[in-house]
């Protein structure tokens, strides 16, 4: 006689089959069609790897497009949630074509993610009717014309990132009041006008560089920040709004490469913001003092940049400790501080960089070493260098010191 039990597992197996049909995931028709559309205007580029292209699974015939497309992740009702278009394989040439509008027409989806290419094309402007979307990234590509005002309808969006296509015109004002927006990158184009004035968003993450801004900077910017690049553009007028005072928990800074004047506040030199890009611009005045007990504790993967500007005065101890520090090419005058020697003698700074200054003295002790991963320069200064000081980079020059006519303007007392 056949075992029961056997022959129970059997029927249990076989009635299993027969629904497992019904249990996959039926892809919504509308977002069938969408998906359909937005594979229709793009393309895989050839690769000169053997990779299947990233469309290869995209076959329209199959009962599962929910399991089977890469790049999509469906919602338990069959609608697309997550659309990420391309392999992001590092030796995959990503595709072209251009976005469709029809995208917009996967009204569930949260987030749309373009891996580097050569999309180009506008974007559509379409994009503002999906509300629920919390993340858009469409780097690296060769998108053209403005960023669509009607992205500021996407109340949920959390990050926003444009970065290194061909974008012009301005920045939407509305899109800097989304409530729910933590992360703007939008460098790496050809975006022009003013910053807009009101930033009210509670931005964590802000990056503006390489693009042709103008105007000053905001009055005022969210507290929340901890991330400002506004590097390589041609903003003007001072820096003040930076101040450390409004902006407590900001960890990197760089106002590189502009053409900001005025003084430096001094609340940007502390322990809490290790890395702070300035040089390249017209800023003057003195670099900061403190008091001794209030000096910031710089550390390891510490950089400061004061390079390239109009800085004037001896030289405040602040940033002694720094790990790379840049003061080259100010009109810094004076003895250099013996905090910064001892910094570089016992490898806490381990690149200082003084060339073309005005400065006068560098205290070495007798009989000290100075560490083989240390680089100093002091060259073009109103001093002969310490013989084994001038470890400088080619950018310095040949010429050890200044003409004694040019450093006479300067009374070193």
């Amino acid at each position: 006689m056949e075992n029961p039990h056997a022959l129970l597992l059997l029927l249990s197996l076989l009635l299993l089959s027969l629904t497992l049909p019904s249990l996959q995931l039926k892809l919504d028709p509308l977002d069938l069609r969408a998906l359909a559309s937005i594979k229709n205007s793009l393309t895989d580029v050839p690769s000169r790897r053997s990779h299947p292209g990233f469309f290869s699974t995209w076959d329209f015939a199959s009962s599962d497009p929910c399991s089977t497309f890469s790049g999509v992740t469906c919602s338990s009702n069959g609608r697309v949630t997550t659309l990420t278009l391309g392999t992001g394989l590092a030796d995959s040439p990503g595709l072209a074509g251009s976005l469709s509008p029809d995208v917009s027409d996967l009204t569930e989806l949260t987030q749309l993610i373009l891996y580097p290419g050569i999309v180009t094309g506008a974007i559509p402007t379409q994009l503002g009717r999906l509300v629920n979307l919390r993340v858009i990234s469409l780097t690296n590509n060769r998108l053209t014309g403005q960023i669509p005002v009607t992205l500021s309808l996407l109340t949920n969006l959390h990050t926003l990132d444009l970065s290194f296509n061909r974008l012009t015109g301005s920045i939407p004002p509305p899109l800097l009041r989304l409530p729910m927006l933590k992360v703007l990158i939008l460098s790496s184009n050809s975006i022009s006008g003013d910053i807009p004035a009101v930033v009210s968003s509670q931005l964590l993450h802000l990056d503006f560089s390489n693009n042709k801004l103008t105007g000053q900077l905001p009055k005022q910017l969210p507290s929340s920040l901890r991330y400002v690049s506004l590097a390589c553009n041609d903003l003007v007028g001072p820096i003040s709004g930076m101040d450390g005072t409004q902006l407590p928990d900001l960890v990197h800074l760089d106002l590189s490469m502009n053409h900001f004047s005025g003084a430096l506040p001094a609340s940007l030199f502390r322990t809490s913001l290790p890395s702070l890009f300035l040089q390249r611009n017209n800023l003057s005045g003195w670099v900061p003092s403190v008091e001794e007990d209030q000096r910031p504790s710089y550390g390891e993967g510490s950089v400061v940049d004061l390079s390239h500007n109009a800085l004037t005065g001896e030289l405040s101890p602040v940033l002694a400790g720094v790990e790379s520090l840049y003061l080259n090419n100010n009109r810094l005058i004076g003895t250099v501080p013996r905090e910064y020697v001892k910094s570089v003698y016992v490898g806490t700074t381990r690149t200082l960089y003084l060339q073309h200054n005005y400065l006068s003295g560098f205290p070495v002790e007798p009989g000290s070493a100075l560490p083989d991963t240390v680089s100093l320069c002091l060259s073009y200064n109103c001093m002969v260098p310490p013989v084994g000081l001038t470890a400088c980079p080619s950018s310095a020059g040949t010429e050890l010191s200044r003409p004694v006519s040019q450093c006479s303007v300067f009374n070193y007392g």
